[in-house]
């Protein structure tokens, strides 16, 4: 049995039977507005607070916008200043439109995706981060087009990771956020964890589930599990947590 990292949101480590497997990927995927971003946000300032060095690595928005955006919706994470002044939390990032702008004026997309890969290495090495997010893996299918070089570029990616010994939250977007109608894409199955964030109901009566499709070395909940966004966290209403 792997070593477990805990991600700190009690109800998804109940999900997970006590967290993470060390050293793993993890997808976190899911619809426009389901909070992929603040649950990966939420695990790093969690790991962050239990001590341990943790990067948020933004392709989709700017790091200030990354860390406003967590402010406002975690408005209880009253000392998320004082980790970044610390260092124990790092935000960092690339300009999601001068990365695609040169992708796709120049060609350079291969170029362009070594360039992300090679600046995550770089903070997190100059750092020591053990946890990192990527957020998300949009811009890196919008930058390469082409699905067999795509593939490999996931490879490169999660082989880069392992390498490097991070465990790794990576938000991805989902064609549709209703569960009934789920299609995997070909990066789950790189990927060593799956979780997925759905919205499920009528337009008038949305609900916010969450479901832990696979996780590689460990066992995991088969249950889908509503969740809603606090000022406190992410609080998930899991039946492992409530002893169901």
């Amino acid at each position: 049995m792997a070593n477990l990292v805990k991600t700190g949101i009690s109800g998804l480590d109940a999900m997970l039977y006590g967290g993470v497997p060390e050293g793993n990927q993890v997808i976190i995927a899911g619809g426009p507005g389901a909070g992929k971003t603040l649950l990966s946000f939420e695990y790093l300032y969690r790991s962050a607070k239990m001590g341990v060095t943790s990067v948020f690595f933004a392709l989709e928005e700017t790091p200030e916008r990354v860390l406003a955006n967590a402010k406002a919706a975690f408005s209880e994470f009253k000392d998320i200043d004082a980790l970044i002044k610390s260092k124990k939390l790092i935000i960092d990032g690339e300009d999601p439109t001068a990365v695609l702008h040169g992708g796709s004026e120049s060609g350079t997309s291969q170029y362009e995706f070594g360039k992300i890969v090679s600046d995550i290495e770089s903070v997190v090495v100059s750092s020591g981060a053990k946890r990192i997010v990527i957020d998300s893996l949009s811009v890196i299918d919008m930058l390469v087009s082409d699905q067999v070089v795509y593939r490999r570029s996931m490879l490169a990616l999660v082989n880069n990771l392992r390498r490097l010994g991070v465990t790794a939250f990576l938000t991805a977007e989902m064609v549709t956020p209703e569960r009934r109608e789920l299609r995997f894409k070909m990066e789950y199955f790189v990927f060593d964890d799956i979780v997925i964030m759905y919205e499920k109901g009528e337009e008038d009566k949305r609900m916010l589930a969450m479901e832990v499709i696979k996780t590689r070395g460990s066992k995991h909940s088969f249950v889908t599990t509503p969740y809603e966004i606090t000022p406190g966290g992410v609080s998930i209403l899991s039946a492992e947590e409530m002893g169901l």
